[in-house]
């Protein structure tokens, strides 16, 4: 059997199964028609509003669902992770849900706010120096502890989670043409494509990712996850070291391109996204609409647009900072 011909890692079924689950735990977040964006882009545009979702972002639909798939020996012996914070905080809130204890692997770079978040939910943090020490680091806590390693994006119950999302959008517009989402390791534009190449086939999913952490566009040209050497991005919810290998899969088959922008272009997303729409967003939240907005996605004329903006957890000094430059 070729590689092409290979059943796909998640299905429309896991998808369907995941919001089951979920539906009850977490917020069902708006789909909100966008003028300003529409009349910028030629097309008409809606911002699906992940930053409101439980823990400020769109993580906690894979988490919930992952957890609610393991053994009670599993819960038992405890979680580990590794996030920049957005996982962070979604799996340590779906762990305590579970009454499973979680200890999370960060890079000392991680936004202090969503250190705190993650803390708050009972999660213990070990730090690494970057997110590039943060595999290795997993390994260790893994092999010291026997706690389980809950994956943040490269796991099919995960990706299962996130694609209802996207479920959520077609019930709200079914006929969506075109969904732009922020990648970091691909967990969410996976989840997403699965979900939309089944229920509404005809429409596109292009991923956007920061010039300073490109590993998934660097994966699709190598044709294998390539682990990063080097990550430099103000959006930390996209700065995953190395793509995910289920994501990958789905990536190649399923969504049409992954754009690469830079630092300034997301920014001008999320004072777009705060000045337009009146929605705080964290940059790699912003990331899709900043795209938008640069016209590095090609957009068709009245084509219904929808642009995923995934998470809301910023600091109040990093806002400050991007908002004033």
């Amino acid at each position: 059997m070729k590689a092409s011909e290979k059943a796909i890692s998640v299905t429309l079924a896991d998808v369907e199964r995941a919001r089951e689950i979920v539906g009850p735990v977490l917020h069902r977040t708006p789909l909100l028609s966008s003028r300003s964006l529409s009349e910028r882009i030629g097309a008409v545009a809606y911002l699906k509003a992940e930053n409101l979702q439980r823990t400020g972002s769109f993580k906690p639909r894979g988490a919930v669902n992952a957890i609610s798939k393991l053994s009670n020996e599993q819960r038992e012996r405890g979680i580990v992770t590794m996030s920049a914070g957005n996982a962070a905080q979604a799996i340590a809130f779906a762990a305590r849900t579970a009454g499973s204890p979680v200890t999370v692997a960060m890079p000392q770079t991680a936004p202090q706010s969503k250190v705190d978040a993650t803390r708050s939910y009972g999660a213990e943090i070990v730090f690494a120096a970057d997110m590039t020490k943060l595999i290795a680091l997993v390994g260790e806590l893994k092999d010291r502890s026997g706690a389980y390693f809950l994956h943040p994006y490269d796991d099919a119950a995960m990706i299962a989670g996130h694609g209802t999302c996207a479920l959520e959008v077609l019930d709200d517009l079914p006929d969506a043409d075109l969904f732009v989402v922020g990648v970091g390791g691909g967990g969410l534009i996976a989840g997403i494509a699965t979900a939309v190449a089944a229920r509404r086939p005809r429409a596109r999913i292009i991923g956007v990712e920061p010039t300073g952490a490109a590993g998934m566009r660097r994966a699709l040209d190598a044709g294998q996850p390539v682990r990063l050497e080097r990550i430099d991005t103000i959006a930390d919810g996209l700065a995953a070291p190395i793509a995910g290998s289920i994501p990958l899969e789905i990536i190649r088959r399923l969504v049409a391109d992954v754009v690469v922008i830079d630092d300034d272009l997301i920014a001008e997303g999320m004072r777009f996204l705060a000045q337009r729409a009146k929605l705080v967003a964290e940059p790699a939240g912003a990331a899709a609409t900043g795209a938008l907005l640069a016209g590095k996605i090609a957009v068709r004329p009245g084509e219904r647009v929808v642009s995923i903006v995934s998470g809301g957890n910023v600091d109040l000094a990093r806002m400050a900072q991007i908002f004033g430059g």
